[in-house]
């Protein structure tokens, strides 16, 4: 896969298999391929889970800011391995979570900036660690297991 940054929304579909409202990065800005990228969450008042998480005072879910960092060590994972092509419908899968903390809250007009390394590599399955900051403070951190098929 040949791509340039920033990669985009219409980049980051062709390399990710989520869609709205599930897809969780917006920009994908820094990028060493096997050794760590960096992709943008901005997070607005709008998002569908809003509604429910809390009324009155609504803050993304953990999960979710997980789930977005596991995204965007997703795209570090296909963009690092060289034997994947576009047509390849190998996906990246969350296998696990581990020494997950979370520091503060994100609330809606917050930008979340996720920074994601490997800890190990493979051809199947990837461990990698990752921090999300909201104006370069630290809101959450994960290690984050994957495979690939």
């Amino acid at each position: 896969m040949d791509f340039q940054l920033p990669l985009n929304y219409e980049d980051i579909v062709k390399i990710l298999p989520h869609r709205y409202p599930f897809l969780l990065v917006d920009r994908v800005i820094e990028l060493e391929p096997g050794k760590r990228v960096k992709g943008i969450k901005n997070v607005t008042a709008n998002e569908p889970f809003f509604q429910g998480h809390f009324p009155g005072r609504p803050i993304m879910p953990g999960v979710l800011i997980v789930e977005a960092m596991a995204q965007v060590g997703g795209v570090l994972a296909r963009l690092s391995m060289p034997e994947k092509t576009d047509d390849s419908d190998d996906t990246v899968l969350f296998m696990a979570m581990d020494r997950v903390k979370f520091r503060r809250p994100v609330v809606p007009g917050d930008r979340i900036v996720f920074e994601v390394e490997p800890l190990r590599t493979g051809t199947r399955v990837w461990k990698m660690k990752g921090k999300a900051l909201v104006d370069g403070a630290l809101v959450a951190e994960a290690e984050l297991t994957a495979t690939i098929g």
